[in-house]
């Protein structure tokens, strides 16, 4: 059978995941205590049994490792308020993993501003 959906069911199940992770974020758990926290991507297996969360966190609190282990001992509760909203036969597994590529970003981004600096302050000299 040929779907003619643009793009592959796990895909879309990601995308409604992470909907539903914020929404879950705002009205029924409690995550202040270790910053802003943004889920910023899901990896959802083909079989719809695990997926992969990444979260990036503004003004954390305290260290990655224990945000990483705080987000994944919540699970059962992420499950418990996902599964009527999911519509699926089981709810996937949830493991979470910190998303640094915001920090990578911000550190390409000074690395180019300060050659464009040295290169505008070298021209200024010749």
């Amino acid at each position: 059978m040929i779907s003619n959906q643009p793009y592959k069911r796990s895909d879309r199940i990601g995308k409604q995941i992470l909907e539903i992770l914020g929404e879950i974020v705002n009205r029924y758990l409690r995550l202040d205590y270790i910053g802003f926290v943004t889920f910023t991507h899901v990896d959802i297996s083909p079989d719809l049994r695990n997926a992969k969360i990444y979260f990036s966190v503004l003004n954390p609190t305290m260290d990655v490792e224990d945000i990483v282990s705080e987000m994944n001992h919540k699970v059962p509760a992420f499950k418990r308020f996902m599964a009527p909203e999911l519509h699926l036969k089981n709810t996937p597994d949830l493991h979470f993993y910190y998303d640094d590529s915001e920090e990578h970003r911000t550190r390409i981004e000074s690395l180019v501003r300060s050659i464009e600096k040295s290169r505008s302050n070298d021209s200024e000299h010749i």
